[in-house]
C-alpha cells in the first residue's frame, strides 16, 4: 500500500527561481508516487488553489467510481478529499500521471504546475540508470505570476514560453559513456506536442503510454500527443554535449485560417563523459499485450468537430458540448467495441479515453499503428482514427475528451457509462 498526503498550493521554485505557480507538497511537478500491481493508492487531497479542483491518475486502468479515480468528484477550496484506488493485480507496469480533471479549469491548472508522475513498478530490467522527465509549458510575467491567456491561445490550445523538465529550464542530464539511461518521458503540456530528437543519436523505444512494445524500436523522432508518454533507452558510446530538441510540430489550423504550429524548443543536454564505450546489448522481445480479438460486438462513430459559436469558437463531440448528467455511450460491461472517430476539423485533436485503454487498428493517414495500447490517440485533421477497446472490466461512468486541454474545457468531452 502506499499512502501518500497531496497539498495543491501556490508557490513553486520554477527555472530556478520563487514563482506564484501552483504545484503539490511545494513542487511542480509533485512528488513521483511508486506502486506496484496490487498495491492500494491511498491520496488524501488538500484543495488550496481557490477553486474547485480534483484529481485523475492519467492511463491507470482502475475503477472510476466513488472515491477511485473519479472524474465527476468535486474538491472545494480549503477542504480534503480521500482517494483509495486499487491497482489491479496484472495491471501493467509502466509511466503513468497524476493531474487535475475538474471540468472548465483543467487547463489553467495544469498550466498552472499541477501534474506529478506515477510509476508502476515492476517488468524487466533495462538500465541500471533510470530518469523520470516529465515536460511542462508555461509562461510566467514578471512578477514570476501564471500569465493570463487570450481566448485565441486557448481556441488554437495554448503553449507556454517557458518549456520545463522537471521544473527546471534546459537541465544538464550527466551520463557516462557505454551506460544506458532508461527515460520515462510525460507530455504533461495542456496543448504543445512534443517531437522528441537527441542530437547525435537515435531514441530506442521501449514503452507506450505505460504499455511495453513488442521489441525495442529505434527511432529518429518521438512524437507524444499532450498526455503521452514514451519509455526510450539512451545508449551514448562517445563523450560529448548532445541537444535533446523537441521539434516544431504542425497542429493543423483553426477555422478560418491560421497555423497551429507546436514551436521547437531545446528541452535539455546530455552530457556524457568517460571514454569512448560500445553501446549496451539491447533485450530481443518485450512483454507487449497481445491486441484484443473479441468477438466485437458493435461498432460506434463519433465525430469531433469545431465550428462558430456566438462568442468564440465551439468545440463538440458529436455535435454536442459536454454535460455531466448525460450518458453519450452505453456499454455492456465484459464487451469489446471497434471504436471510429472522425475529425471533421483543421486541426489535430488527440483523444483520451478514462480507464479502458485503446488499440489503434488504423487511421486515416495509412501509417502503419504502433501495436501496443494506448490512452491518448492523435486523430489527424479531417482524418479519422479505428480503435478496440476492451471493457471486459471495471463498470461505472467515465469520460473521453480532446487532450488539448483548452478545446476539453469548453465542451470536447463526452461521458461512457459501462453497466453490467
Amino acid at each position: 500500500m502506499l499512502q501518500v498526503q497531496l497539498t495543491a498550493a501556490p508557490g513553486v521554485r520554477l527555472a530556478g527561481r520563487d514563482t506564484a505557480a501552483w504545484g503539490f507538497n511545494g513542487t511542480s511537478p509533485g512528488p513521483t508516487l511508486r506502486v506496484r500491481p496490487g498495491d492500494l493508492l491511498r491520496i488524501r487531497l488538500f484543495n488550496q488553489v481557490g477553486q474547485a479542483t480534483n484529481l485523475h491518475t492519467h492511463g491507470l486502468h482502475v475503477s472510476p467510481q466513488g472515491n477511485s479515480d473519479n472524474p465527476f468528484l468535486r474538491i472545494e477550496p480549503g477542504t480534503s478529499f480521500d482517494y483509495e484506488i486499487r491497482v489491479p493485480d496484472d495491471h501493467p507496469a509502466g509511466t503513468f500521471w497524476y493531474h487535475p480533471h475538474h471540468h472548465g479549469t483543467v487547463a489553467d491548472q495544469i498550466f498552472a504546475g499541477l501534474a506529478g508522475a506515477l510509476l508502476v513498478d515492476g517488468g524487466p530490467a533495462l538500465a541500471p540508470r533510470e530518469r523520470v522527465l516529465l515536460v511542462t509549458d508555461t509562461t510566467l510575467d514578471t512578477a514570476g505570476r501564471v500569465a493570463s491567456v487570450s481566448a485565441m491561445a486557448k481556441m488554437m490550445g495554448r503553449e507556454g514560453t517557458l518549456v520545463l523538465v522537471d521544473g527546471q529550464h534546459q537541465p544538464v542530464i550527466a551520463a557516462a559513456a557505454g551506460a544506458a539511461q532508461r527515460w520515462r518521458v510525460i507530455n504533461a503540456c495542456t496543448s504543445r506536442v512534443l517531437a522528441l530528437r537527441l542530437e547525435g543519436h537515435q531514441l530506442t523505444q521501449v514503452a507506450f503510454d505505460g504499455w511495453f512494445l513488442p521489441a525495442p524500436t529505434a527511432r529518429d523522432l518521438v512524437v507524444l500527443a499532450p498526455g503521452n508518454r514514451a519509455d526510450l533507452l539512451i545508449r551514448p558510446t562517445a563523450p560529448g554535449r548532445y541537444a535533446l530538441v523537441s521539434e516544431a510540430y504542425d497542429r493543423g489550423s483553426i477555422m478560418g485560417g491560421g497555423s497551429v504550429t507546436s514551436s521547437q524548443v531545446v528541452l535539455g543536454t546530455l552530457d556524457v563523459a568517460g571514454p569512448a564505450a560500445a553501446a549496451p546489448a539491447l533485450p530481443a522481445t518485450l512483454p507487449a499485450p497481445p491486441i484484443p480479438v473479441g468477438p466485437i460486438v458493435r461498432e460506434r462513430q463519433l465525430t469531433f468537430g469545431m465550428g462558430r459559436g456566438s462568442e468564440m469558437m465551439s468545440f463538440t463531440i458529436d455535435g454536442r458540448t459536454y454535460s455531466p448528467t448525460r450518458d453519450d455511450q452505453t456499454v455492456q460491461l465484459g464487451t469489446t467495441e471497434d471504436w471510429t472517430v472522425i475529425n471533421t476539423s483543421p486541426m489535430i485533436h488527440p483523444f483520451h479515453l478514462h480507464v479502458w485503454p485503446m488499440h489503434l487498428l488504423g487511421d486515416s493517414t495509412g501509417e502503419p499503428p504502433i501495436g501496443v495500447q494506448q490512452d491518448v490517440v492523435f486523430v489527424p485533421a479531417r482524418g479519422w482514427v479505428r480503435l478496440r477497446i476492451a471493457f471486459t472490466d471495471y463498470p461505472g461512468r467515465s469520460v473521453y475528451h480532446c487532450h488539448v486541454l483548452d478545446h476539453e474545457d469548453v465542451g470536447m468531452m463526452a461521458t461512457a457509462h459501462v453497466q453490467r
